[in-house]
């Protein structure tokens, strides 16, 4: 298991990086998953957006891009977070920071555990799992 964390054209660091590679792994094994290799690259909007046009085709900024290398029950990929959206969420949502990256953080996996949030009902599961493992993450 090999969760690692990259910082692209930001300087953001992500506190607790051990906190939160072993609640992400908590995270896998009640999806019934383990991870092989999972990058996060946090990053700002502009290099995002970039990734967004150049494998989606997608013109438009978002908060999470997620890569899915995985094989069988091996979670494999690359989650690029673009902080500036999170910090920009988190403010207009009324939340704290790290409570939004958390549920961003969280989220990316979730995808790569075949969780889905192309409809409503997706996004209502979508959302009851990230509080699910939120408050885990809490217990912690």
């Amino acid at each position: 298991m090999e969760i690692l964390f990259f910082n692209e054209n930001t300087d953001f660091t992500l506190e607790e990086e051990q906190l939160i590679s072993e609640w992400l792994s908590m995270v896998a094994k009640d999806c019934h998953f383990h991870i092989g290799v999972l990058n996060y690259i946090f990053t700002d909007d502009n290099t995002l957006l970039k990734v967004n046009k150049k494998f989606l085709k997608h013109d438009y900024l978002t908060d999470i891009i997620t890569f899915d290398n995985s094989q069988g029950n091996e979670v494999n990929g690359d989650i690029y977070i673009s902080v500036e959206r999170v910090k920009d969420n988190a403010y207009s949502l009324d939340k704290r920071f790290e409570e939004e990256l958390h549920r961003v953080i969280v989220h990316g996996l979730l995808h790569l555990t075949g969780k889905k949030d192309d409809t409503s009902d997706h996004k209502e599961e979508m959302r009851s799992a990230e509080n699910k493992y939120l408050s885990l993450l809490a217990d912690l």
